[in-house]
């Protein structure tokens, strides 16, 4: 059986749609010198156009991904990144279903599904993010919310092919809002989302599958947070904009 010391630590940074192209390569840059020779799988998720800059500055200590990739493989989809040009591009990693995108374009576990085909098809390392809103925690729904996602979300994909997966459970009520769940509440939402994917699988499979925490983690809480048994690292938002708290995170990490 797998425990806590066979997973690897993930840290992500979400950049979401912020800096400049210049700032995205400075940023790259300092992330992979604190990053380097740390036993951390680390990955940034760089705004589309600045794949290209982060990577140039990509080394075995840092790697980069997709904020988001199509369900479809090509076409006539404006707008849309598909998951092998995202991998064409040199990303190994690509967030799916995040909550803004989630609750804000309106993006159900349905289309996730086909993400996640199509991500496993381009050879891509699936970030897939689950959680409650605000109003579904204080109804006590929270577990329901966690295991429906991720159940509807990996519907269709065998064990051996989610094999890389990756969990984010980000509380929708904590992201960008600079609340966070306590350390106990955030342990017990990742429990839930272990035994879902022992349900849907197998034990093996759920202890070696790494759930990460993504509601507003930086450099003062990551230690806390970091502690659980059941917490396997962090997908951050503003705090990986800044190069010395996303070196603290990193660090908190390694140190778990």
């Amino acid at each position: 059986m797998a425990t806590r010391d066979s997973r690897t630590p993930f840290v992500g940074g979400n950049w979401k749609m912020n800096l400049t192209r210049a700032g995205a390569a400075e940023l790259a840059r300092a992330t992979a010198a604190a990053a380097a020779g740390r036993a951390v799988e680390c990955v940034v998720f760089p705004p589309f156009v600045y794949l290209g800059d982060a990577r140039a500055v990509e080394s075995r200590d840092l790697r980069v991904g997709g904020q988001d990739c199509s369900a479809e493989t090509h076409g006539a989809f404006t707008g849309q990144i598909s998951a092998s040009m995202l991998r064409d591009s040199g990303c190994t990693h690509v967030l799916i279903g995040h909550s803004e995108r989630r609750h804000g374009l309106g993006e159900d576990d349905a289309l996730l599904a086909r993400k996640i085909a199509r991500a496993l098809d381009a050879g891509l390392v699936p970030v897939l993010c689950v959680g409650e809103t605000l109003s579904e925690r204080e109804r006590g729904e929270a577990d329901a919310v966690i295991e429906s996602q991720l159940c509807g979300s990996l519907t269709g994909h065998s064990e051996n092919a989610l094999a890389s997966l990756v969990v984010a459970y980000e509380p929708v009520w904590a992201i960008g809002t600079g609340r966070t769940a306590t350390p106990s509440d955030a342990t017990a939402a990742h429990a839930t989302a272990r035994k879902t994917l022992g349900r849907l699988y197998s034990g093996r499979f759920a202890e070696r599958t790494r759930i990460i925490y993504g509601g507003s983690v930086n450099a003062r809480n990551a230690a806390e947070l970091f502690a659980s048994e059941e917490i396997d690292g962090g997908l951050v938002g503003g705090a990986s904009l800044v190069a010395a708290d996303f070196a603290a995170i990193i660090e908190a990490a390694a140190r778990r």
